[in-house]
């Protein structure tokens, strides 16, 4: 995703992208059995969540707007990814939770987007309960713009990337280099929290 979002801000026949997941989830999130793994061992989890957030922050970095369709299950790491898109189209299977207080971590990129995206209150309600929340609920919270029926969720997130695509290009452009300027603010101490949690025993 890092890799792809960087080629995509520079080719000059894309002009906006659309982020979808195919089956029943838009992403549900890190691999448990992974965190499994990485629990108590800090010094590999660092670099692990650094590649991570470097996704995320490539979504939000990619010099075009980015719309998410949210189909299914957007869990963890697919909440995070949501926040890090520009636009964001649910359909009315989509699922948003952070799961990660059911296994003694925090959403790391979630925690430091979410209050700028949706607010400090409707972050704690998510971060610390772990709890879902549906497509009308995502929408009053600001986390999505538009729900629509699952079979045409696709093409509505094309139909607003085509919008968008039609706009002069530099304008579009700027507008979200400043939407996202304070981009990493707060994500390296956030990486290190987050690692910290992987070496607690409620882990």
């Amino acid at each position: 995703l890092t890799d792809l979002m960087g080629r995509l801000g520079v080719e000059d026949d894309v002009r906006a992208v659309v982020l979808t997941g195919e089956g029943r989830a838009f992403s549900a999130g890190g691999d448990i059995d992974m965190f499994h793994d990485l629990a108590g061992d800090v010094a590999r989890v660092r670099p692990h969540l650094g590649r991570v957030y470097d996704a995320f922050h490539a979504v939000e970095r990619c010099a075009v707007p980015v719309v998410a369709a949210v189909n299914g299950l957007a869990y963890g790491g697919g909440t995070e990814l949501a926040l890090a898109c520009d636009i964001v189209l649910a359909g009315q299977s989509a699922r948003f939770a952070f799961k990660e207080p059911d296994v003694g971590l925090q959403p790391g990129f979630g925690i430091v987007r979410g209050p700028q995206a949706i607010g400090r209150h409707w972050t704690a309600y998510l971060a610390f309960t772990g709890r879902e929340v549906d497509p009308s609920r995502a929408l009053a919270m600001g986390l999505v713009q538009e729900v629509h029926p699952d079979d045409v969720l696709l093409d509505r997130a094309v139909a607003i990337a085509r919008e968008i695509a039609a706009k002069p290009p530099l304008a579009v452009q700027v507008g979200k280099a400043f939407v996202n300027r304070d981009g990493t603010a707060g994500l390296s101490e956030s990486v290190e929290a987050t690692a910290l949690l992987f070496g607690t025993e409620e882990h």
